[in-house]
């Protein structure tokens, strides 16, 4: 009996041309969103192999994320905040950070945009008003270091620093944490996600490791949370470690 052969996937056409940054599939199609450090962000049918729009930056492009499945947002490395519509060809600045944008979230539930930048502040923007930042801006939150991922489940978002802090949020009240934490891993955050289910996160960090977190902060909710290794090997006699970089929750 002869193995099934193994699936390759397929490539895209016209691709970026440097890294990218990150990739988001819409919620309600095939569309596909890639950021990448050419300056460009291009919206993909990935069913049907075709690039459908391209949007290029002043900088390197480091987040994105949909609204609808022809229009979304970026964080870009020239400090600001973009909403980009393919099907008209349009894209409006919401605003802009004091240093690069690192990472950017489209709440469902609230209707904001809330960035990370590396100027240790955390933005929630309103992106129905017109473009200016007085009028869309609804609140900046200052953070104990520079902002490394942000993560939404419903109305709590999560935000990982430099640092390993590690800062919950409820989008109702922004005025301060509802949880200020520490992260479990021993080096620096790369990635944090939210469980789908709302429980808690997982986090990633530089030395190849990963946490796992519930937002229960009782004795029960503790003793769940754990922590396990992963790209490791050895070579050489050496020990060599590589970074999780991204974290995905297979839907349930």
């Amino acid at each position: 009996m002869t193995a099934a052969p193994q699936s390759t996937g397929r490539e895209l056409t016209s691709p970026p041309t440097e890294g990218i940054s990150n990739i988001r599939f819409s919620n309600h199609s095939d569309n596909l969103l890639v950021s990448s450090w050419d300056k460009s962000v291009r919206l993909y049918d990935a069913s049907a192999n075709a690039l459908r729009g391209e949007f290029m930056h002043g900088g390197a492009v480091l987040d994105c994320c949909f609204h609808d499945d022809s229009s979304g947002f970026t964080a870009c490395a020239d400090h600001t905040v973009r909403r980009l519509v393919f099907n008209h060809s349009r894209e409006d600045i919401l605003g802009r950070h004091d240093a690069p944008v690192r990472c950017i979230e489209y709440s469902y539930a609230t209707g904001q945009v809330i960035t990370g930048s590396w100027d240790k502040t955390l933005k929630c923007w309103d992106p129905r008003g017109a473009s200016g930042q007085e009028r869309s801006l609804i609140g900046t939150y200052t953070q104990p270091e520079r902002i490394y991922s942000l993560s939404l489940v419903g109305n709590r978002l999560v935000v990982a620093t430099a640092g390993r802090h590690v800062n919950v949020y409820d989008l109702r009240n922004m005025n301060q944490p509802e949880q200020r934490r520490e992260s479990s891993l021993k080096y620096q955050t790369r990635c944090v996600r939210c469980y789908p289910n709302g429980t808690g996160y997982a986090l990633s960090s530089v030395e190849g490791r990963v946490a796992m977190e519930f937002f229960d902060l009782s004795e029960a909710g503790q003793s769940k949370k754990y922590a396990f290794k992963c790209h490791r090997k050895s070579e050489a006699g050496r020990d060599i470690v590589y970074p999780v970089n991204s974290i995905a929750f297979h839907p349930m």
